[in-house]
């Protein structure tokens, strides 16, 4: 199998991040070049509802119970903290047709996780090889990422909505992602909710103000905003759908 691509989405809550995360997995998943892992680390996400799969549990419970385990010594005599880390972090695998997810949760609590992280890290670096695509929602702060605990990134794509306090949002996004020194290996803005999918001037001046790379622009949509409104899995809209439409020239401009 080629190397797994990983993408990374990143930008402020409210942008519409998630919706273009999903669509961004559907795409994937119909252009059937391989396996696709999602993974959710973004706490306040609900990239599970957008793609309509209702999750069992998630690593960040998984997570909690394990260091719990670990502090009482209520970890199975018969089995290392290792064997016992795996089975508990396989249980948090959702399987479906087109893709396989990950939930990462809320982020720990008090005490020592260094163990779990450890072997977190150690699970993840198992499963992605076996995917052709890993792509990852993340909160603005790429907690994960910067942690070490998901993996390197080949794309990431930064995400905002029209208007100039997006952008700037996005830039300050683009700065700390330079000073963590996580190096994607491409990296770029998707504009959302355009009026007409046509980018305003001032906002445009603020994007090349910022020394940001234009993807493209997604247009504001009245079937996302009711799947939005109503709980309804936008990611399985149609392909005639505008938003997706647009979002696939993106992919097939950046060889995705």
């Amino acid at each position: 199998m080629a190397k797994t691509h990983t993408i990374a989405v990143a930008g402020k809550g409210g942008v519409g991040k998630t919706t273009t995360c999903g669509m961004l997995i559907d795409y994937l998943c119909k252009k059937r070049s391989g396996p696709v892992l999602v993974v959710d680390a973004d706490a306040n996400s609900n990239l599970n509802e957008v793609l309509g799969v209702a999750p069992d549990t998630t690593l960040g419970q998984i997570r909690e119970e394990m260091a719990q385990a670990e502090l009482k010594g209520t970890i199975p005599k018969s089995m290392t903290k290792a064997q016992y880390a795996e089975i508990q972090f396989s249980n948090a695998l959702i399987e479906e047709d087109d893709f396989d997810m990950l939930i990462m949760g809320r982020t720990q609590g008090e005490g020592c996780y260094c163990f779990v992280n450890s072997m977190l890290k150690r699970q993840m670096d198992k499963y992605v090889p076996n995917y052709a695509y890993v792509v990852m929602d993340n909160e603005a702060g790429l907690e994960h990422v910067a942690r070490g605990t998901l993996p390197h990134v080949d794309t990431m794509l930064l995400i905002s909505d029209c208007s100039r306090r997006g952008v700037q949002a996005v830039a300050r996004l683009a700065e700390m992602i330079n000073e963590m020194e996580l190096k994607p290996g491409q990296m770029g803005l998707i504009i959302n909710r355009a009026p007409g999918g046509v980018l305003d001037p001032g906002v445009k001046a603020e994007i090349d103000k910022h020394g940001l790379k234009l993807l493209g622009v997604l247009p504001q949509d009245e079937a996302v905003y009711r799947c939005d409104c109503d709980g309804e899995p936008s990611a399985k809209l149609p392909e005639s759908n505008p938003v997706k439409a647009a979002l696939k020239n993106i992919m097939l401009d950046l060889g995705i």
